[in-house]
């Protein structure tokens, strides 16, 4: 399942690799890799313009970064990307433009655009595709031509951290989230329909845009993700996810590495039918990540998505149990090498991301402080803690927020089992104090 490779490659000038919208904790992850020595990390665009603006062209966006790789003086080396849209579409475009390893731009808008994205997946891996139907948002009575009945997900066919993506039980919630999706949609839409200008799209999408939605059947069970790598034609995985959600059932409050909590004839079906769709689609030399639902029950398989990209939420969980983050493998393609990663080389067994959650709307007035984490680190050390909200925040207000839940906190934990990790998460959420004054609905 992993790539296994000798420590280290030849000695070398120091290579520039541009990283689009690094953060600071992304720079201390990407000291971890193997040849960090040999490699100069520079970032491009920041993280506010890529990950949190309150409006963009996409076109802006990416004269601005060729303007920054024009303008430095040394050579470029590399560029690596882990965010969603549009640092997503971003990277594979730069580096076509430079000669450098990267996805095609259409094998990527065939994994970002969802609709596309079912459509194919519905050609070449059909045994795991749930019922699906395209509309228009802005149509007069959209409900009428979907072809589900109650209840279904909808959702835009381009969204960034699951914004917009609501569960529908009655007519009634699909008119209150049409009110939301018409007047939110274009922050996103307008930009991805300037990238997929950029393609041919296929005539099964009957001119379905970035500001289309997509009507989904609902699936349940135990939800899996396998990371890895496709570099000059060769397939690999290097990590497996067990993603946990909350007792609401909408959000995930735990991501798991290794993935354990299905069996492994299951997981090789996951990497078989994510291996099928990418090469049928003609993904090469990048990064990816899919998501399945497992129904043990009736040992149904059911895709979610994929994305073209190493997850940075991965990245310190990695670090925890194989001793590298995956910053390795997607630094390796962008040089042109083949991606490695020597697994359990880690401090820990077992490594979690895990969210402390706020489910209704309020204002905060107090967060944890330096002494609350620091008491935390004593009784569960190596743990990172990104604190999400500050005190006068508005719940409802703030971005990239699901729907169901804000997120006050995130939390990076090791330990040696699962059932331990599931302690340290409950010892956590009791550690950090958050004061949340309630706002009446």
């Amino acid at each position: 399942m992993f790539a296994l490779s000798p420590i280290g490659h030849p000695s070398m000038m120091a290579k520039n690799v541009f990283v689009l919208g690094v953060t600071d904790q992304q720079r201390e992850e990407l000291g971890t890799v193997s040849d960090a020595e040999e490699l100069k990390f520079h970032g491009l665009l920041d993280y506010h313009t890529l990950v949190d603006p309150d409006s963009y062209v996409f076109a802006d966006l990416l004269d601005e970064a060729r303007r920054q790789l024009d303008e430095f003086p040394g050579s470029v080396d590399a560029i690596i990307a882990h965010w969603d849209f549009p640092t997503s579409v971003l990277a594979p475009i730069l580096a076509a433009e430079r000669g450098l390893p990267a996805p095609s731009l259409r094998s990527v808008l065939e994994c970002e655009h969802k609709a596309w994205s079912r459509l194919t997946q519905r050609e070449v891996i059909p045994e795991c595709v749930p019922a699906f139907s395209m509309f228009d948002p802005f149509d007069d009575n959209p409900l009428e031509t979907l072809e589900l009945d109650f209840p279904f997900w909808v959702k835009p066919v381009k969204s960034h951290s699951s914004q917009m993506g609501f569960e529908i039980r009655n007519a009634e919630q699909f008119e209150a989230a049409l009110e939301e999706i018409r007047e939110n949609i274009g922050l996103v839409g307008d930009a991805f329909d300037e990238v997929l200008a950029m393609v041919d799209l296929p005539d099964e999408l009957g001119g379905s845009g970035g500001k289309s939605c997509l009507a989904e059947q609902i699936i349940t069970g135990v939800q899996i993700a396998p990371e890895g790598t496709m570099f000059r034609g060769e397939y690999q995985i290097h990590g497996v996810f067990d993603m946990r959600k909350d007792a609401e059932g909408h959000s995930f409050d735990r991501l798991d590495y290794p993935g354990s909590s299905v069996p492994e004839a299951v997981q090789d079906r996951m990497i078989d039918l994510t291996e099928r769709y990418l090469r049928h689609i003609g993904f090469d030399n990048g990064c990816f990540n899919s998501e399945f639902m497992w129904d043990e029950k009736t040992d149904t398989l059911s895709i979610i998505e994929v994305n073209t990209r190493i997850s940075q939420s991965h990245s310190d969980l990695f670090i925890k149990v194989d001793g590298t983050s995956n910053h390795e493998v997607a630094i390796d393609i962008a040089l042109g090498r083949k991606p490695r990663i020597v697994p359990r080389q880690g401090n820990y067994a077992v490594a979690t991301q895990c969210h402390i959650g706020y489910y209704s709307d309020g204002i905060v007035r107090k967060i944890p402080g330096e002494d609350d984490i620091a008491r935390l680190l004593e009784r569960i050390p190596d743990t990172v803690v990104s604190l999400k909200v500050a005190p006068g925040d508005r719940l409802s207000e703030l971005p990239n927020q699901d729907g169901y839940r804000t997120k006050l906190a995130t939390l990076s934990i090791g330990a040696g089992s699962t059932d331990e990790l599931a302690k340290f998460f409950e010892l956590a959420t009791e550690l950090l104090p958050f004061d949340i004054e309630p706002v009446p609905e």
